[in-house]
C-alpha cells in the first residue's frame, strides 16, 4: 500500500479576514497619500522630465528666482470693434504697456474682459500670430474665451533674454492691436517699429488714386448682391477679419425672411470660432438665441415661432452683423 506524503496547506477564514483586512488597510494608506499629494501630481513636471517627455514648451519653462511683478491689464475695443487693445486705444496713455523685466522675474497678469466680445490671453515669443504660447500664462484658450465682465490670472516667468509678446489668443484679435510687449533684460527695441512708420509708406498709401479705386460703387454693388437663401446662412472664410461688414458678406446672405416655425441653420464656413447671438454689438445679447462659440465646420440651427424682426451678430467679431424677418 503506498500513501500519498505530500503536504496540503489550508489556512482558517480567521486567517483570511486578517489577511483582507491588511490589503484594505493598504489600500486606504496609499489612496490617503496619493490625493494628499494631488497638487503635485497635477503640477508642471520639472524641465528635465517634461524634455524626455517630449513636451514642445519645455523651453520655456523658467525658475522663479527674481522679483514679481504685478500687471493688470484690460481687454478694450473701439467703437466699431476694428481696433482692439489692452487698456486703452492707440494714442491714449497706457496704450499696451512694455513690461521690462529680468530672467528669473516673474509677472503675474490680472485681466479683465472690458469690452463687448470675447477674448483670452498668453504669452509668446512669436512675433506674429496666436500660436506657441508658453504653458502657465494662458488665461482660458480661443476655444473657452473670457466673455465680457469676466476676469482671470496667470503668470509668466522669464527663462531667458529676449522679448516677448502678451497678445489675445483669439484669432485675428492679435492683427487688431490687443498685443503688448515683454522685453527681458538688455534688449534694443527692434527695427521693424521704424520700418513700419517710414513718411514714404504713409504717402503711398494716402495716394488719391488708390482711394479711390477702392471706394468704386460698382465694386460695392457687385460683392452686396442679394444671395438666395436656400435653408443654410454661410459664415464665409475670412469673416473674423474686418471688411466683411462694408459689403454685408459676413454672414451670406446677411438678411433673410423665413416663416414662423421655419428652421434656419448657420454653417461655419470659415477657419476660426464664431458665434451666432441675437442682439446688436452696442447693445448686447437680448437672450432670444445664441449658439456659443462653434468651430470651424460647426452647425447652428434655430427655430423662431414668433413673427418679427431678430438682428444678431458675432461675440468674438462684432462687426459681423445679420437679420432674421420672420413672417
Amino acid at each position: 500500500m503506498s500513501h500519498d506524503n505530500s503536504q496540503v496547506y489550508r489556512t482558517t477564514p480567521a486567517r483570511t479576514g486578517k489577511m483582507m483586512v491588511i490589503m484594505l488597510g493598504i489600500c486606504i494608506v496609499g489612496g490617503v497619500i496619493f490625493f494628499s499629494m494631488w497638487d503635485y501630481w497635477i503640477s508642471q513636471p520639472a524641465p528635465v522630465v517634461a524634455m524626455m517627455a517630449g513636451d514642445s514648451d519645455a523651453t520655456d519653462v523658467a525658475i522663479y528666482t527674481g522679483t514679481t511683478i504685478m500687471s493688470s491689464l484690460s481687454f478694450i475695443e473701439s467703437s466699431d470693434f476694428r481696433t482692439l487693445a489692452f487698456n486703452a486705444l492707440p494714442g491714449e496713455p497706457n496704450h499696451n504697456p512694455t513690461i521690462n523685466m529680468e530672467v528669473g522675474d516673474k509677472v503675474v497678469f490680472d485681466v479683465i474682459n472690458d469690452g463687448r466680445s470675447f477674448h483670452a490671453f498668453g504669452v509668446t515669443r512669436d512675433d506674429e500670430g496666436f500660436g506657441g504660447i508658453i504653458a502657465g500664462s494662458e488665461v482660458t484658450t480661443a476655444s473657452n474665451p473670457l466673455k465680457p465682465g469676466e476676469s482671470g490670472s496667470s503668470e509668466f516667468i522669464a527663462g531667458e533674454e529676449g522679448v516677448y509678446y502678451y497678445i489675445c489668443t483669439v484669432p485675428g484679435h492679435r492683427d487688431q492691436g490687443m498685443v503688448g510687449k515683454i522685453i527681458v533684460g538688455n534688449i534694443s527695441e527692434p527695427e521693424v517699429m521704424e520700418e513700419v512708420s517710414e513718411p514714404e509708406v504713409m504717402e503711398e498709401v494716402s495716394e488719391p488714386e488708390v482711394m479711390e479705386e477702392v471706394s468704386e460703387p460698382e465694386v460695392m454693388e457687385e460683392v452686396s448682391e442679394p444671395v438666395a437663401y436656400d435653408g443654410v446662412i454661410s459664415l464665409p472664410e475670412g469673416s473674423s477679419v474686418p471688411g466683411c461688414d462694408e459689403t454685408n458678406s459676413c454672414y451670406v446672405p446677411f438678411n433673410v425672411s423665413v416663416s414662423v416655425g421655419e428652421e434656419i441653420t448657420w454653417s461655419n464656413d470659415d477657419s476660426a470660432a464664431h458665434t451666432v447671438t441675437s442682439g446688436t454689438p452696442a447693445d448686447g445679447p437680448d437672450g432670444i438665441f445664441d449658439s456659443s462659440l462653434f468651430m470651424a465646420g460647426g452647425t447652428f440651427s434655430v427655430t423662431l415661432d414668433e413673427s418679427g424682426e431678430y438682428p444678431y451678430f458675432c461675440m468674438v467679431h462684432p462687426w459681423m452683423t445679420g437679420s432674421i424677418t420672420v413672417n
